[in-house]
């Protein structure tokens, strides 16, 4: 299986987080904040498998494009950024060796967690660009 990053989802997530499109949320809660098949197939029906893939962060070259199984590591609610998925999606990436999703997504929970602590007058400022909770083993940009 060929799971590669989805550079046009990563690039929406870091806007979604530029904006303050964001769920400070803890890792636990994922289960519960993602989105339902249900949830899913309405999205897809509304807007189409182009919109539903800036919500996913993996790219399987092995599924056809307009399935859903093409599309791999959710990261939020087809409205905002989780913590919660960005925490899971970096958990899942690294367990199965995704090292560009899974640099790709630390990166954004680097820029989440600033957001987190940071005061009010730095929390448009992005997290510092390459930087990695694991170093930069493939650039994610």
């Amino acid at each position: 299986m060929a799971v590669t990053l989805n550079r046009r989802a990563f690039e929406h997530a870091k806007e979604l987080i530029n904006e303050g499109r964001i769920v400070l949320d803890e890792r636990d809660a994922w289960s519960e904040h993602r989105p339902t098949a249900e949830q899913e197939n309405e999205f897809i029906r509304l807007h189409g498998f182009d919109e539903y893939g800036r919500w996913y962060l993996g790219l399987n070259d092995e599924k056809p494009e307009q399935t859903k199984g093409h599309y791999e590591f959710p990261y939020g609610d087809f409205s905002k950024i989780h913590r919660c998925g960005v925490l899971s999606a970096e958990g899942r990436a690294g367990q199965y060796q995704h090292y560009d999703i899974e640099n790709a997504v630390a990166h954004l929970h680097g820029m989440l967690d600033a957001r987190k602590g940071a005061p009010a007058s730095k929390r448009t400022r992005a997290a510092s660009p390459g930087k990695t909770a694991r170093g930069a083993r493939h650039s994610a940009r």
